[in-house]
């Protein structure tokens, strides 16, 4: 029997690669975006939207899907956030602190992204994150957002993850590349003698870049 759902989250998913969407079809992707009962197919219409309608007729629709019941529908939202704006950070930052952890994680690799924005607490945010979160996945990706912000209010909670664990080591060695100062070339000087060798390869390269 046919999955009417799949069927309709299919269609949602053409229509946002043709471009420029058909005429009509923006209504019906809003309203699949906001009200269907299936999130397959509520991310699928806001992903057409964001690809097709532009960030200005797409922001209202995203800004729901961000606060959406189902985690798969928020992490979606976030993946959309660069292609949607820098007005995006604020509830970014929010969604740091989401229950499902790659809500977090693509949070904060949509606040790398999107760069640096004034007055959004991103950077504060994320070295929280990079620091307490229990989730490896999520202090990993809050350290390589930090890094791609490059701001020295972040540089405490990278040099603090260069003592985490494997995966969170070698990304804290490759967030330190934008920073230049004493105690960045002494983490690096650690990092050569690291246990993991990813770690070590990454704080050779970055010394003698």
């Amino acid at each position: 029997m046919p999955d009417a759902a799949l069927e309709r989250a299919a269609h949602a998913a053409g229509l946002g690669v043709r471009g420029r969407l058909p005429r009509g079809s923006v209504g019906q992707l809003e309203e699949w975006a906001r009200t269907d009962p299936d999130p397959r197919v509520r991310a699928a219409a806001l992903g057409a939207l964001v690809r097709g309608a532009g960030a200005a007729t797409a922001r209202a629709a995203w800004r729901a899907a961000l606060a959406d019941p189902r985690a798969a529908v928020r992490r979606r939202a976030a993946e959309l956030a660069p292609a949607v704006g820098p007005s995006t950070a604020r509830a970014l930052v929010a969604r740091l602190a989401d229950d499902d952890v790659t809500v977090t994680e693509t949070a904060a690799w949509a606040l790398g992204e999107l760069g640096p924005v004034p007055r959004s607490g991103a950077t504060r945010a994320l070295a929280r994150v990079a620091t307490v979160h229990e989730d490896g996945l999520a202090r990993e990706a809050a350290v390589a957002a930090l890094g791609a912000l490059a701001d020295p209010a972040g540089l405490p909670a990278i040099l603090a993850a260069c003592h985490d664990k494997p995966a969170v080591r070698r990304r804290a060695v490759l967030a330190l590349a934008p920073f230049d100062s004493p105690e960045v070339t002494a983490a690096l000087q650690h990092a050569l003698e690291d246990r993991d060798w990813q770690t070590r390869q990454a704080a050779e390269d970055l010394l003698h870049a």
